[in-house]
């Protein structure tokens, strides 16, 4: 598949959500985990969507357990979870993989679009570099998601245009959704 909207994703439950439903938006697609050192990244997610989201933002939320069992339980309990402790109100979709065999569609389409770049600098990219490391000595030089909480990041013609590790900082998300919603 050649563009963003003819992919689908399931919903939790049941059918599949059309990413066509989405034309004119910008849309932010997030791997998500409730069990992360990177979870409370939901707060910031959520601020983001309440104040951006009636200018065209759509958030979509990928639980995904493929990195240390992450996000364990049902589809029902990752909901529940993340709108009692975090009041998300964005979209969650069916929790599914984002790499391998049995990875989204929609994933290989969008690591096709944007690439891995990096960690960046400082002590947590070095420590999640040496922990990559032991799982996938080639881990720098594939596309693959390397943690729950990467961020793609879609403008309102289906171009994907920047992809966020977890360690980016959130601000830098917000300023590049803020670019292309242009407020």
């Amino acid at each position: 598949m050649s563009s963003f909207y003819e992919h689908t994703v399931p919903a939790p439950k049941g059918g599949e959500i059309s990413m066509s439903d989405f034309k004119g938006k910008v849309v932010l697609i997030v791997n998500t985990a409730t069990g992360c050192g990177f979870t409370p990244q939901y707060k910031e997610l959520e601020e983001m969507y309440e104040k951006y989201h009636d200018k065209g933002l759509e958030i979509l939320d990928i639980p995904c357990n493929q990195f240390a069992n992450q996000a364990p339980g049902t589809d029902d309990e990752i909901h529940e979870f993340c709108t009692l402790k975090y009041k998300t109100k964005f979209p969650q979709m069916k929790k599914a993989d984002v790499n391998g065999e049995n990875e989204l569609p929609l994933y290989t389409f969008l690591k096709s679009r944007q690439g891995f770049k990096g960690f960046g600098r400082g002590p947590k990219a070095l420590a999640m570099g040496t922990m990559l490391k032991a799982i996938d000595k080639d881990y720098k030089n594939n596309p693959n998601i390397k943690w729950n909480f990467t961020k793609f990041l879609v403008d309102r013609n289906g171009e994907v245009t920047a992809r966020f590790e977890p360690l980016d900082d959130m601000k830098k998300v917000d300023a590049a959704v803020a670019e292309l919603l242009a407020v």
